[in-house]
């Protein structure tokens, strides 16, 4: 049988028929597409946005560190808002950075619980001040830099401040030639070693008042030096300010005394490095007493120059043999002795001889009397120094005395167990640096010979190295002899190690050359002014001020333990002083010991 074939439509009938279909597949097609596309649409907003998850993914910022100090910043809250939906504006504090400060912005209460529109410029500042120095403290954090917080920056002065001075040595002492005491970078000429006294090397004939030049000469090789006055710890000034006044201490006028002061506190304050804090930051040194750098009026009778009065020098810290009890910017350091160590192993050798020395004397005086002072107890030594068997007395005076030989002075303090050092024609003496190096305790009756004076290099408790017998004791005719027997002998073995102890502190070792291991006078000075620059940068930025600070009872202070507060002292006393018109007299008596001072160098030459 033959199948029967299907009707054949026409094409374009057919062509209509498959059209009306695919329209129907597309149409369902189209709606399921945007029905999944509002689902996902839906869904990525309540369930992402929405913190449906279990994990709290919400960004966390971190900290943000301006000079060295972390600043949270608050956290942002993205979550949706309460029922009633408010836009929120949180923004990144905003950091200006200038020279001088730092300005944060500082949320508000309501920008973080997120119920204003705050703008930035509308929002409270909080100021957090930052300085220039800033970035010499940080340095301290540095562990891999061995100079981080030790760095010293130095003036390139002009050579008239400092080396034109030494050019023309033979000026500098009206009666000493001191071209000779400024060689060997300002040790003098090496002593000989005929008696044994010395040991073979490190021994020079210093002059008392050479500590300009040698601590300009240490300086120079102080291994934390910068050409980068932003990381300084402190800044050096290289001013002979010692050698500058004793030029004209005699028979000049007060404008000639003070050019080179005034000159130099003019170049001083055009530095760039000065504005920084204003001079504090700064520091010299003069080999002299503190009383030739204060005259206090311009009468050509009075005497010294006046640098430390000048205003810009109080800013400044000067380093002195003999410092103001009643004023803060200068602070005492030892008067130079006659051994400049280059090695180490000398001062380990030098203390073992020291400890190992048979001392035959009781107690020992070098000096000669003060017959024009009537408060001086240098009489009655000497008469109590004659009259012991176990005294020695070294009488000093004008015309040829061992005094002036170094080998008898030592060899004298070597054979002996104390050292009496009375004041001198001020308060201080270099012989008492010159015992302690003979490992000799040293007996001080005035508390501004020593305790007042060297609180960088000596220890606060006197009694550990030294015997105190007040001057009126002396007055009194209380016997030395027998105050110094009474002492133990166990307690002798310790104070005269205590001493021999201290001996690195109290020399200048080698200026071509550096100890290792030992902190000598130099190093112990740089520390301290070092701490002194720190502590003063660190209440700046805190903001602390000690606006109860008296500067008349300057020497009480460093005499202060941490956290102790300036009240009576038993060395009141010794400290008092007389008033006119209402006033303190800051150094009248201090300026006649001065005067005597300069005639004492007379004495010694002749």
């Amino acid at each position: 049988m033959r199948r029967r074939q299907a009707a054949i439509l026409p094409f374009g009938a057919l062509m209509e028929k498959g059209q009306g279909k695919n329209q129907h597949s597309r149409l369902c097609l189209l709606a399921s597409l945007s029905a999944f596309f509002w689902f996902c649409l839906l869904y990525f907003h309540f369930v992402v946005f929405g913190g449906g998850g279990l994990t709290d993914n919400s960004p966390q910022l971190d900290p943000i560190s301006i000079n060295g100090e972390s600043i949270n910043p608050p956290p942002l809250d993205l979550k949706p808002s309460p029922p009633v939906t408010q836009s929120v504006t949180v923004n990144l504090p905003e950091i200006d950075v200038g020279r001088d400060r730092v300005v944060v912005d500082k949320p508000s209460k309501d920008e973080i619980q997120g119920n204003l529109r705050i703008k930035n410029e509308d929002r409270p500042k909080m100021e957090i001040k930052t300085y220039p120095f800033m970035r010499a403290l940080r340095t301290v954090d540095n562990k891999s830099d061995p100079c981080g917080g030790r760095y010293i920056y130095v003036h390139d002065l002009p050579p008239r401040f400092n080396e034109d001075m030494l050019k023309e040595c033979k000026s500098l002492s009206l009666w000493t030639n001191m071209c000779k005491f400024t060689t060997n970078a300002g040790l003098g000429p090496p002593l000989e070693n005929l008696e044994g006294v010395f040991s073979n090397t490190g021994w020079y004939a210093t002059n008392q008042f050479a500590v300009d030049v040698i601590f300009n000469n240490r300086m120079k090789q102080y291994e934390c030096l910068t050409n980068d006055s932003s990381l300084a710890a402190a800044i050096f000034v290289p001013f002979y300010a010692g050698f500058d006044i004793a030029r004209y201490l005699w028979g000049h006028n007060t404008s000639t005394r003070d050019a080179a002061s005034l000159a130099l506190v003019d170049w001083l304050v055009k530095r760039p490095e000065w504005s920084i804090m204003g001079g504090k930051d700064h520091f010299l040194v003069a080999g002299r007493i503190t009383w030739d750098f204060r005259r206090l009026t311009d009468q050509d009778s009075d005497w010294g120059n006046k640098l430390l009065f000048l205003p810009a020098a109080k800013n400044m810290s000067m380093l002195v043999v003999e410092s103001s009890p009643w004023n803060a910017n200068d602070y005492g350091i030892p008067y130079p002795t006659y051994f400049h160590p280059a090695r180490d192993a000398d001062v380990f050798d030098w203390q073992d001889r020291m400890r190992k020395l048979e001392r035959k004397h009781l107690f020992c005086f070098a000096g000669a009397p003060r017959p024009g002072n009537v408060k001086s107890i240098r009489g009655q030594i000497i008469d109590q120094c004659k009259n012991s068997k176990v005294g020695k007395l070294l009488e000093c005076d004008f015309g040829e005395s061992k005094c002036h030989s170094p080998s008898s002075i030592m060899q004298m303090f070597q054979s002996s167990l104390f050292c009496l050092q009375p004041q001198g024609d001020s308060y201080t003496r270099r012989s008492a640096f010159d015992s302690m190096l003979a490992g000799c305790i040293p007996v001080f009756f005035h508390p501004g010979s020593a305790y007042t004076q060297y609180t960088w290099h000596l220890p606060k408790n006197y009694s550990q190295y030294s015997v105190f017998i007040p001057e009126d004791d002396i007055r009194r005719n209380i016997s030395i002899e027998q105050r110094l027997s009474q002492i133990p002998a166990e307690k002798v073995k310790e104070m005269r190690e205590a001493v021999i102890n201290l001996i690195p502190r109290l020399i200048y070792a080698d200026p071509r050359s550096k100890l290792e291991t030992f902190k000598d006078a130099f190093d112990v000075a740089v520390g301290a002014i070092i701490d002194k620059v720190t502590k003063l940068r660190k209440d700046i930025i805190e903001g602390r001020k000690d606006d109860s600070f008296i500067e008349e009872l300057s020497w009480k202070y460093a005499l202060l333990d941490e956290g102790q507060v300036v009240g009576p002292h038993e060395w009141d006393p010794f400290f008092s002083k007389p008033k006119k018109d209402g006033k303190s007299d800051s150094n009248s008596s201090s300026v006649e010991a001065a005067k005597n001072s300069f005639k004492n160098e007379q004495r010694q030459q002749s």
